[in-house]
């Protein structure tokens, strides 16, 4: 068998670990997204303790590897209680990259939020709206376009950063790309799948760049 038969017979097996990392991205930072949005918020309130445990969640999540966050949540977790274990490395994953990219995302809403001019809400206060009708009617509509570049750029590392749920044995590319490596013998797997992940980051990068112009339309 050639090396191009051997590339094109692991193409499948490839392709099924594609689901699981575009899966994983997609469902981890949407959910990191709505988490941040209340993380955002609360980590500008006046209230001292929605404050503090807001910046404490960033901190943490932000000053330590998600590496260690997968390897606590899969494997300290069951240590504590049982009742905290959870079997399913896909859940798992995704609760570990989904509090991560929260983190993360919640910077780039709050510095989007703060990079409204001022006299946004001075004129909404004016209109007697409420600082939640502000937020929601005004503020966040206009943070929208802002965010676009930033939070495709967080999706993109998450993306790459799937690759360490083959350390839970969860089959993304990474992982099945190992133990095509394994049984044949074979680095030449790698080639496809780098190829593979090139791929992926093309068509997201495109995505967000169009709705990056298409939002840019309306400012």
């Amino acid at each position: 068998m050639t090396s191009l038969q051997k590339i094109i017979g692991w193409i499948p097996a490839l392709l099924e670990g594609a689901q699981i990392t575009i899966s994983l991205t997609v469902l981890a930072v949407s959910a990191g997204l709505i988490v941040s949005l209340f993380l955002a918020l609360g980590k500008m309130s006046k209230n001292i303790i929605i404050n503090k445990f807001c910046g404490a969640y960033i901190f943490f999540f932000r000053g330590t590897p998600l590496l260690m966050q997968l390897y606590f949540i899969y494997y300290g977790l069951p240590e504590i209680s049982r009742i905290l274990t959870i079997n399913n490395r896909f859940i798992a994953a995704f609760i570990a990259f989904g509090l991560n990219s929260a983190a993360y995302c919640a910077e780039i809403i709050r510095a989007a939020i703060q990079s409204i001019d001022k006299g946004q809400f001075e004129a909404s206060r004016a209109l007697g709206m409420s600082y939640a009708q502000t937020m929601r009617l005004v503020i966040i509509p206009q943070s929208i376009r802002r965010l676009i570049p930033p939070v495709g750029n967080e999706f993109i590392m998450v993306l790459k950063d799937a690759s360490l749920v083959s350390i839970i044995a969860l089959a993304d590319i990474t992982k099945v790309t190992r133990s095509i490596s394994s049984s044949n013998a074979s680095a030449l797997v790698y080639i496809p799948a780098m190829i593979l992940y090139l791929i992926i980051t093309a068509v997201f990068t495109i995505i967000f760049h169009k709705m990056e112009k298409r939002y840019s339309i309306y400012e």
